[in-house]
């Protein structure tokens, strides 16, 4: 790991180069803060700089200024920095002086010094307005050159590969000097194989099916027969709803009809259409403007339509409002950027991308595509059929308020509160379509900040336009400080020929074409990323939303690029992808791996192994209720809560709000609905273990699998016999195995002996510790 040595305050301090991650996050949280709030008094374009003190880079910051260190790392208590922006009694400085800083940018600085204060090693942190880009240099770097098909290289094993990708997994292993390891035994693989593909564990019967199917293609069989399975799309659905912050419900200040669930049904369809990729990008980003689309199509706008909304509240000046409706297009900026393409664009807000080739041009350039549409709701009929429904609305609405305000009365006219209902009810039933869905997406309207009089006291407005809106470029993210008009286009880096401006309303559709066209590579290589993650553990970047500078480099470049390229001339297939990468040798291998492949890649970055795996918390909860027999499979419809002791349908259905996290997924490592979520990170901590043991969701499946067992063995043999079966049949639907000689005795040796307790609650019990074992848990 890279050092930074920085003469300190207090001495001599080696600094560790953050991660991906906290340069992701200094970037487009702490580093605008210091520019806007700090840069005019400490920085090196200050006229002066006060105090001695600079933080332009991170040698600067911890090298302090004339009243010494500003930041301990991890102690924000004991940071000036933080005593000072907190008006704190024994800070000798207040800071800034004309004013304390928003309660939130002081909790950002807090948190941002509890974590270490990471900081880029010497990136400064001034905008430099004389940069100037060498572009063709720039496109030298290797995410955005064009992928093509590469030789297959020279391997020792030949007799080891199964299919193309296996030449490049073992020559790079070969040159690590490992070795493969064995294959995974039939039983392990179905396993893995079920769980990857669907999400679920395989039964007993489709165990037995192909541990006695001795045919040469046995296992493509079982590879189609799952990649064909409708729960495929459940599963990957999943993954991709992670990338899109999908959100059931939100805050309650919005209005909402409660049919996000119909975005997540049409990804799932998507995904067992093995929809193309590249009509995937774009029918969620404008499919509304798409040539041959329908009403009915509109819910792909869900991925637009269900980001983050901030609360404005209108009697504050505009100018606060501005910052507001600024703040929530930097988030879909960051959400397609990173979801599509791999690259942090929204950190060009406030100056150029410090690692990136990305300027704060594109950044506005991007920008005012989502300045130029709002989130609206959408009906999925035509507008011609839905023209009389939106008056006969209208009309509802106003004698809604009407009931409302009579109510208030006090001596309510009832004759005419009934009357008004039955007026009510008279246009619902007379109006065709009334209850058509209406589901999240946007609308080509642009929004306008404005204020409500002459004054800012007086409060602002919002008016929306019928027309594109290119921004401003905000000097130093600031709304309220405007630079040139930036026309909306495509990146620049990305762009081969001269970045044409986008001339087709917003400008959505020009911007997803160009993803899958003048990006198509970077974009491959992004998704096609994904899926290698999702199947190995491990992506072959491990940055698996930051594709640029400060990211990680691929450990199998060539691979990447040959599996991106056949990809996009594969026709974007993501079916096929996934058939080439299980079919592989590679993926087939045991977890179980040699000593040297321990010692000289405990984190399998050579693929010398399978990596063994967590399920995720929806598979963990979905094989708890599929082992017992009480999993309902049926696809789609409107969200069910997951606290619902009658909910037995699959987690994807559950209901996830953005505001109030579910109990059993925020316990388990659930993504944050709020923001884009690149990858699931594993935690081990003891409220799980307290959820393992006490849950009534985990004890309710204790009781379901002993009844299931009771059930299919009833005790119409010896008591020892009965007990031997069930805990075989146990094993089989748990761990799709069958015990050994020790683990039968082990379970016999408890259910005879759990003195004081009868014998339906020793079976409880066992089936608990069953349910929680690692064997469970994770997949070899």
């Amino acid at each position: 790991m890279p050092i930074l040595t920085a003469v300190c305050a207090g001495g001599v301090m080696d600094l560790p180069m953050p991660s991906a991650d906290e340069v992701e996050y200094f970037e487009k949280k702490i580093r605008p803060l210091l520019v806007n709030r700090c840069g005019s008094c400490h920085s090196s374009q200050a006229k002066s700089v006060h105090g001695g003190l600079k933080l332009d880079s991170a040698t600067d910051l911890f090298a302090g200024g004339d009243s010494g260190a500003v930041v301990v790392p991890g102690k924000p208590e004991e940071s000036l920095l933080i005593l000072a922006v907190r008006y704190d009694e024994e800070a000798s400085v207040q800071m800034p002086p004309k004013g304390q800083l928003p309660d939130h940018e002081i909790v950002e600085l807090t948190k941002w010094v509890s974590r270490g204060a990471p900081y880029p090693h010497d990136s400064p942190t001034g905008i430099d307005p004389t940069r100037n880009v060498d572009w063709e240099s720039a496109r030298d770097f290797w995410s955005f050159q064009p992928v093509t098909e590469q030789a297959l290289p020279a391997v020792h094993r030949v007799e080891w590969p199964r299919q193309r990708l296996d030449q490049f997994v073992l020559a790079v292993m070969e040159n690590q000097g490992l070795s493969p390891s064995p294959e995974a035994d039939r039983a392990t693989l179905l396993r893995r194989l079920s769980f990857t593909l669907i999400g679920l564990p395989p039964t007993p019967q489709e165990v037995n099916a192909f541990l006695s199917d001795g045919q040469p293609d046995a296992w493509k069989r079982q590879v189609e027969r799952l990649l064909a399975s409708p729960h495929f799309g459940e599963r990957w659905a999943r993954v991709w709803l992670d990338l899109a912050r999908y959100t059931d419900k939100t805050a309650s200040w919005l209005k909402s009809t409660g049919q996000a669930y119909r975005y997540r049904d049409w990804v799932v369809q998507a995904m067992n259409d093995d929809m193309p990729y590249d009509a995937f990008v774009h029918r969620q980003l404008a499919t509304d403007l798409m040539a041959g689309t329908s009403p009915d199509d509109f819910v792909a706008l869900g991925f637009l339509g269900l980001s983050p909304n901030y609360w404005k509240e209108l009697l504050l000046p505009s100018e606060i409002i501005k910052v507001i409706v600024a703040d929530e297009w930097e988030e879909r900026v960051d959400a397609v950027s990173r979801t599509f393409l791999g690259l942090t664009v929204a950190c060009a807000r406030c100056h150029d991308h410090k690692f990136d080739p990305v300027t704060m041009e594109d950044y506005y350039a991007l920008a005012g595509v989502f300045a130029s549409c709002r989130i609206a709701e959408r009906p999925v009929i035509s507008e011609k059929l839905f023209a009389p429904v939106r008056q006969a609305r209208q009309k509802v609405a106003r004698l809604e308020d009407k009931i409302s305000a009579l109510k208030k009365q006090k001596s309510v006219p009832q004759e005419e509160v009934d009357r008004q209902t039955a007026q009510i009810a008279d246009i619902k039933n007379s109006t065709p379509h009334y209850n058509v869905p209406m589901v999240p997406g946007v609308v080509e309207e642009s929004v306008f900040v404005e204020r409500r009089g002459k004054t800012a006291q007086e409060g602002t407005k919002l008016v929306y336009r019928p027309k594109p809106n290119d921004l401003h470029l905000f000097i130093r993210g600031n709304p309220n400080r405007l630079g040139d008009v930036v026309p909306r286009r495509f990146l620049r880096v990305l762009t081969r020929a001269e970045s044409k401006p986008f001339r087709n309303g917003s400008g959505r559709l020009e911007l997803a074409q160009a993803i899958t066209t003048e990006a198509a590579s970077l974009a491959a290589r992004v998704i096609v990323n994904r899926i290698w993650l999702t199947h190995f553990g491990r992506g072959l970047v491990n940055t698996t939303s930051n594709f640029g500078q400060s990211g990680e480099r691929p450990t199998h470049p060539k691979l990447l690029d040959d599996l991106a390229a056949r990809f996009i001339s594969g026709g974007w297939s993501l079916r096929q992808l996934h058939r080439e990468i299980l079919l592989s040798a590679a993926w087939r291998q045991s977890s179980v791996r040699d000593d040297r492949g321990r010692e000289h890649d405990p984190g399998n970055r050579w693929l010398s192994g399978m990596k063994q795996r967590r399920l995720e918390v929806e598979a963990w909860r979905d094989a708890m209720l599929a082992v017992t027999g009480e999993l309902d499979f049926t696809l789609g419809g409107p969200s069910v809560l997951l606290a619902d002791p009658d909910n037995y349908r699959r987690t994807i259905y559950g209901t996830i709000h953005r505001r109030e996290m579910s109990t059993m997924l925020l316990t388990h490592d659930f993504p944050d609905p709020t923001a884009h979520s690149p990858q699931r990170v594993e935690t081990t901590t003891p409220l799980q273990a307290l959820f393992a043991l006490n849950a009534p969701f985990v004890l309710d499946r204790s009781a379901a699998l002993v009844q299931r067992l009771t059930e299919e063995l009833p005790d119409d043999v010896a008591d020892t016999e009965i007990n031997s079966e069930r805990i075989r049949r146990a094993y089989n639907l748990l761990y799709a195995r069958d015990p050994v000689l020790d683990e039968i005795e082990t379970g016999l040796d408890w259910l005879h002996g759990s003195a004081g307790k009868t014998r339906t609650d020793a079976w409880k019990q066992y089936a608990q510790v069953l349910l929680l074992s690692n064997e469970f848990l994770y997949v070899e």
